[in-house]
């Protein structure tokens, strides 16, 4: 098998405020025809910077030594013109982050075209139908009716879908696909990794594969590169490496996994919040006045309760209606139906009287980065909420902040850093501090580890764990990722464009799922890693 990618000895540094840092040290690789390679590996690892090197895709601040040959040619050091022909034509990729890579001012119609017209030449009708079947392939539905909306009228994984249909829009000869599937359902993901499968087969694409779960490359690809500290400290067969680790951190990325069940809810404990038959419908709005034209039925008929110490795992796709469903409970949107707070209706309760319920209300968000204020350090994003609704002991602000960070695992001696200078982990830390200084009861925590590395992973169930014993607290733990749910969950809510399709103890969830839709979350999940 010939090589497609041949990548020897390449280094990458950056200059700053004086410094250089070394980000890759000689890491040597190849690619074949036809081949998926796996460069695996935590956050700050160097996976990315050595991918985007291929192409020079790295700034200015970079320095970049070693060899890049992609079918024969130099790529380091290469002209403008052979770098356009290539980038995005015979190499695509995808990033983990959609919004980034999205024009947020362009529908996607606008976005897909532009690059079909420019690669392929199709314009008018042959691309829109271009258009259509490639975000049927990605598993779009309605595409039709999706070619008018902007990337923030999607969900998350609509957008990471988007993305892929336009890495693939020109067949490319080796795509690159950078933590493709990290924001998508598991449903989503297996059906995303078959088709990459599919189409390396059917068009012998090439794959280099980045990413820092180990567990979904075990069936997808055929070399694995593992990588720590910016160098290849494995790399080999998949399956040799997944049966036979030779090195300490490679064993330890495969041991990584959220395991054990949740302490048991006391048979007393109080009840924190309730919904009965809970309804929550969107207006589909058209025309000049804005006309009522049909309904988007985000939750239909949800009623479950979630008592003291107990956490309740909320499951689905993109857009069945999980964080809506959350967002009502903590009367953040409104709903019909009925909702109660420790025993209180809190339908009609007003801005003003619902203010002081909002302490005991926290929630922690999907993208630490993206739910930090760049402008403000450690200290004033944990002390902010405090600032609104006062500490709720009496201690003053900085000592409140100091005893939460210590319980977070933070550093006290780093609340005056802003966001940008901790790493992932780190800052979903800081936004659970946030949450954890108010002492709340109810925490709902959305998607709150999909975005880390798995190592990091696990601790921050831990966490989350140790702070629910500690606290008695009631989580809401919506995720994707069944196997941390599992680990987390007494209940687990299984939703479906909308309706609570089961709902029960998690081991009977579990181990006895009653529909299909759930047999097939679980058979998405559990698959993938056997």
């Amino acid at each position: 098998m010939s090589n497609i990618l041949e990548v020897k000895d390449l280094t990458v540094s950056f200059r700053q405020d004086g410094q250089t840092n070394m980000a890759v040290k000689g890491v040597s690789f190849t690619v074949g025809r036809g081949e998926t390679v796996a460069l695996v590996g935590e956050s700050g690892s160097g996976k990315s910077v050595t991918a985007l090197s291929t192409v020079s895709l790295l700034g200015d601040s970079a320095t970049v030594g070693g060899s890049v040959l992609y079918e024969g040619q130099q790529m380091i050091g290469a002209s403008d013109k052979l770098l356009r022909k290539v980038r995005g034509n015979d190499i695509s990729f995808i990033f983990q982050e959609p919004m980034t890579s999205l024009n947020p001012l362009h529908t996607l119609e606008k976005q897909l075209a532009e690059s079909i017209a420019l690669h392929q030449g199709l314009t008018g009708d042959a691309a829109r139908a271009r258009i259509i079947e490639l975000l049927n392939k990605v598993g779009i539905r309605d595409p039709e009716s999706r070619l008018s909306s902007y990337p923030h009228q999607l969900s998350g994984g609509q957008r990471q879908r988007v993305m892929i249909a336009m890495a693939l829009a020109n067949g490319p000869e080796l795509l690159i696909a950078d933590e493709p599937t990290t924001a998508l359902d598991v449903t989503i993901q297996a059906q995303i990794l078959q088709l990459l499968a599919d189409l390396k087969q059917t068009e012998d694409m090439s794959l280099l594969f980045i990413t820092h779960d180990l567990t979904i490359v075990r069936k997808f690809a055929d070399r694995v590169c593992v990588m720590k500290d910016g160098e290849i400290v494995e790399q080999g067969a998949t399956r040799e490496i997944f049966a036979t680790p030779q090195h300490p951190y490679t064993q330890m990325l495969l041991s990584a996994e959220s395991t054990g069940l949740p302490d048991p809810v006391d048979a007393g404990a109080e009840e924190i919040a309730r919904t009965d038959h809970l309804k929550i419908w969107f207006p589909i709005q058209e025309g000049l006045l804005k006309r009522t034209v049909g309904q988007v039925k985000a939750v239909n008929d949800a009623s479950i309760a979630v008592r003291a110490g107990e956490t309740i795992g909320i499951v689905g796709e993109s857009g069945s209606g999980k964080t809506t469903l959350a967002l009502a409970i903590m009367r953040l949107i409104g709903s019909e139906g009925g909702i109660t707070y420790r025993g209180q209706d809190v339908r009609g309760w007003s801005t003003k009287e619902l203010r002081r319920l909002r302490s005991e209300m926290q929630i922690v968000f999907q993208d630490p980065f993206g739910s930090l204020s760049p402008r403000m350090t450690c200290e004033q994003i944990i002390a902010e909420g405090l600032g609104v609704h006062g500490s709720p002991d009496g201690r003053p602000f900085r000592e409140a902040v100091t005893d939460v960070m210590r319980e977070v695992g933070l550093d006290p001696a780093t609340m005056h850093r802003y966001p940008h200078e901790f790493s992932g982990g780190q800052r979903q830390r800081i936004a659970i501090a946030r949450a954890m200084v108010l002492r709340p009861r109810l925490v709902v925590l959305d998607e709150p580890t999909s975005a880390l590395d798995m190592t990091v992973q696990v601790q921050i169930v831990e966490l989350l764990r140790n702070l629910q014993r500690k606290y008695n607290l009631a989580y809401l733990f919506i995720s994707h990722d069944l196997k941390v749910v599992r680990a987390m969950s007494h209940k687990v809510i299984v939703m479906k464009q909308g309706d609570v399709v089961e709902y029960g103890d998690a081991e009977d969830v579990f181990e006895r799922p009653r529909t299909d839709y759930t047999r097939t979350l679980l058979s998405a999940a559990f698959d993938i890693a056997v």
